[in-house]
């Protein structure tokens, strides 16, 4: 039975969470803006497949389980899983891609397990690595930067023909972690002033694009919305790992600290998905060790491994080293208590 007291305080919690969702979807406007300034109407058309889908399946399974809509849906834990989502995406995804990432983050990330609060697993990270085992040849597109024109993305993204519209032949690239882990012959200084993916610190336009989700990082410590271990765990291991493994400017480099920091989602990664609470530890100690865990397999993944950026996989594996990182962090306790 409800009390006038519990349902208060249910209010009062839920005031809280739409606060803090609605300031995480502030702090990553501007990574978002730069994605779209460098890469065009995909990234709009991205969010948009991504947001219809994720409200859709979140009225739906509440529908089914004949809970109130409204309540839910205002507190943008749907929007803000299907934002994130659709910032790791290629932006000019198929909009059927787009929307299974989506709507399978929502349903297998979030109500399998009975609804926010729950979930052991980030769900924009289990929607965008569900869609990159699935379908690995659509999600290896990735624009070059500018990308294409508004009618240009509508035909890619959906298939359609406008008017004989046809799409310029280089509009997608290899992105600068796929040029340096297939490198053979050049040296990373020759990568940098030849290859067309490469900026001047990391991808091109994706340096900008990791620097706007620092500041929007930023944004979200100074609120006290995150806090600063998981973040610093995994771009201290990063650099730290990437540092120990960089063997200069040759073509068997590996990149310097300041590449893998500056390229991929690693910015979007440190501050919008490994400290996301649910899926994460509560323990300060285990949360630096959960960003350092992350952070490495990151390396891992971009260096060794087949698939490009490696944050999704890193994630969810250091999910499910949750309760083991709890318990290894657990302060022990004091005499006369009893486990």
């Amino acid at each position: 039975m409800r009390t006038p007291d519990n349902a208060l305080h249910l209010e009062q919690v839920n005031e809280r969470l739409q606060k803090t969702m609605l300031w995480v979807l502030i702090a990553a406007l501007p990574g978002a803006l730069t994605l779209f300034w460098f890469f065009g109407w995909g990234v709009l058309i991205t969010w948009l497949i991504a947001a219809g889908a994720a409200l859709l399946v979140e009225a739906a399974v509440l529908a089914l389980r004949r809970q109130a809509l409204l309540p839910t849906l205002n507190d943008y834990s749907a929007l803000v899983s299907a934002t994130l989502l659709a910032l790791a995406l290629p932006p000019y995804s198929p909009w059927w891609v787009t929307a299974l990432a989506s709507g399978f983050a929502l349903l297998f990330g979030k109500h399998l397990y009975g609804g926010i609060g729950n979930n052991p697993f980030n769900p924009a990270m289990l929607g965008y690595a569900f869609v990159l085992v699935s379908f690995p040849q659509q999600m290896n597109h990735w624009p070059a930067t500018h990308g294409l024109s508004l009618a240009g993305g509508l035909q890619h993204i959906f298939g359609l023909d406008l008017s004989g519209l046809s799409n310029p032949d280089a509009w997608s690239q290899a992105t600068a972690l796929d040029v340096l882990r297939i490198n053979k012959s050049f040296t990373v200084d020759e990568l940098f002033a030849r290859s067309p993916a490469f900026g001047s610190l990391g991808g091109r336009g994706v340096e900008w694009v990791n620097l706007a989700f620092l500041a929007g990082g930023a944004l979200l410590l100074q609120r006290r919305l995150i806090g600063w271990h998981a973040p610093v765990g995994m771009l201290g291991s990063l650099f730290l790992i990437s540092l120990l493994c960089w063997n200069g400017s040759g073509s068997d480099s590996n990149g310097s600290p300041l590449f893998h920091w500056f390229t991929g989602a690693t910015m979007l990664g440190a501050f919008f998905i490994v400290t996301e609470p649910v899926s994460g530890p509560d323990n300060p100690r285990a949360r630096l060790l959960f960003g350092v865990g992350t952070g490495l397999i990151i390396y891992v993944i971009r260096t060794w491994g087949a698939y490009p950026d490696g944050v999704a996989f890193a994630v969810l594996l250091m999910n499910l080293a949750v309760p083991a990182l709890e318990r290894l962090t657990a302060s022990p306790a004091t005499p006369g208590e009893h486990s």
